[in-house]
């Protein structure tokens, strides 16, 4: 097809699915995908530069030009060869640096393997354009980066707004077509925050169905890896082949009349919203209900344990010591102070506290699976607040005041072992708000099933 025709349409394709028909009905190519998604990378007037750590342009088209030629021969490796993704700073690349969003690691050697949830988009012929950016070590939810910059979320950029994070650059190069889907990572919130902060949708699978070799780590008792993407359907695709499907069946949305849909009464993941997000709450909820939804309250007090288990730091903390306390001891000056202060809050939890944490989960898990067993999914905002502006977070008791409200909701399913997942819920012109649905452990299936019903009873033009 003629060039041009392949670029004009590239520019109307924002999601996976879009994108297969696309290059399977001959309307664009794998190389018009490459270029739309590069040209608004390197954009001077938007995020690109600080969205992407690296770009890999040249890799990016000769492997797209290549699919396209395998396609024409009939040899495509999948019905998704040739699309665009985005790739967080935290997984390895063979013969790339793994940084996390930091400068500790500059001098560290280039990966030796890739890290298999990547691998496996690879082989399906997926694009890698480069090293999408995130919070330094993923340990924050706010998205800040001093070292590379921090991208705006796309809402009132002229102020300067929160990503979220840590997955700030794979949420923002979504939000704004610099690849049609980009990987991230979820240990708190690190998918789901920055999806709700920029109007996407995150991610977060039970941790055991995709592999964490190949990435580095900040809790490995807590760690999972998600996408980020403009549908459900592009999110559960991205999961299955990273979780090791070879063939994919298409998503089935839930019939949504009867769905049990549970909020926990009376607890902090549904209290304290800004104006903007109880309303938009609310709102959902009832759009929700007229669609045939039964959205019940209950009671979940097990949640305030957990507020209780993490008041030293968690696993995080602890966790995040036993990882960097030797790069600490070499280098510590070369860490964002906010991040390492957060680090070194590990340092002083002992075996014993480590232990009784690991009771405590096993304790509360246990607990809870009972009370939300009955339901389809749990449901709360994902986000108690509309992004805040980056100025907000410069003191540095709000910084650490925001960033504990961002996380707020989120954690819980990272505590609990369980699958999660952000969609937006508000409309056209409004700041943006993420509606989080949390399933069972190893639900993932189900979980996706049932946010595909409810994303399309909100889905209104975007």
């Amino acid at each position: 097809m003629p060039a041009k025709d392949a670029a004009i349409a590239a520019t109307q394709i924002r999601t996976i699915a879009e994108a297969a028909d696309a290059l399977a009905a001959g309307r664009v190519t794998a190389e018009a995908l490459v270029e739309m998604a590069l040209a608004r990378i390197a954009d001077p007037a938007g995020e690109g530069a600080r969205a992407y750590i690296t770009v890999a342009a040249d890799a990016a088209r000769a492997q797209a030009r290549a699919l396209d030629a395998l396609r024409a021969a009939g040899r495509a490796p999948s019905p998704w060869a040739g699309i665009p993704i985005g790739v967080k700073d935290l997984f390895d690349i063979a013969g790339e640096r793994t940084r996390a969003g930091s400068v500790v690691l500059d001098d560290a050697p280039p990966a030796t393997a890739t890290a298999p949830a990547v691998m496996r988009l690879m082989r399906a012929g997926f694009v890698a354009l480069g090293r999408t950016n995130m919070t330094e070590f993923a340990f924050s939810g706010l998205g800040v980066n001093p070292h590379y910059g921090t991208p705006k979320s796309p809402w009132d950029r002229a102020t300067g707004r929160l990503p979220g994070g840590s997955s700030s650059g794979t949420a923002v190069a979504v939000a704004d077509g610099m690849g049609l889907a980009a990987l991230g990572t979820d240990t708190g919130g690190s998918c789901r925050v920055p999806a709700a902060m920029c109007g996407v949708v995150g991610f977060k699978p039970t941790a055991a169905r995709v592999p964490l070799a190949g990435v580095l780590p900040l809790a490995p008792s807590l760690d999972s890896v998600g996408p980020l993407a403009n549908t459900v359907a592009d999110c559960a695709l991205l999961d299955a082949l990273m979780a090791g499907e070879e063939d994919p069946a298409p998503l089935v949305p839930a019939p949504l009349g009867g769905l049990r849909l549970g909020i926990p009464r009376g607890t902090y993941m549904t209290e304290d919203f800004d104006a903007t997000v109880a309303r938009v709450f609310e709102r959902t909820l009832a759009r929700l209900s007229v669609a045939g939804a039964r959205v019940e309250l209950f009671d979940l007090p097990e949640l305030a344990d957990i507020s209780a288990a993490n008041a030293t730091g968690g696993f995080a903390a602890s966790e995040s010591w036993a990882w960097h306390r030797r790069l600490i001891a070499e280098r510590a000056d070369r860490y964002d102070p906010r991040i390492l202060a957060r680090i070194r809050r590990g340092e002083r939890l002992s075996a014993a506290d480590y232990i009784k944490l690991r009771e405590d989960r096993a304790r509360i898990i246990a607990a809870i699976a009972p009370r939300t067993a009955p339901f389809d999914a749990v449901i709360t905002p994902t986000c108690p607040v509309v992004p805040p502006a980056l100025a907000e977070v410069e003191d540095e008791k709000e910084y650490n005041r925001i960033n504990l409200l961002l996380l707020r909701n989120t954690t819980v399913a990272n505590f609990l072992d369980r699958c999660a997942i952000s969609l937006p819920c508000h409309e056209p012109g409004e700041p943006p708000v993420g509606l989080m649905l949390m399933g069972e452990r190893m639900g993932d299936a189900r979980l996706l099933a049932v946010a595909a019903a409810v994303e399309a009873a909100l889905r209104v033009p975007r």
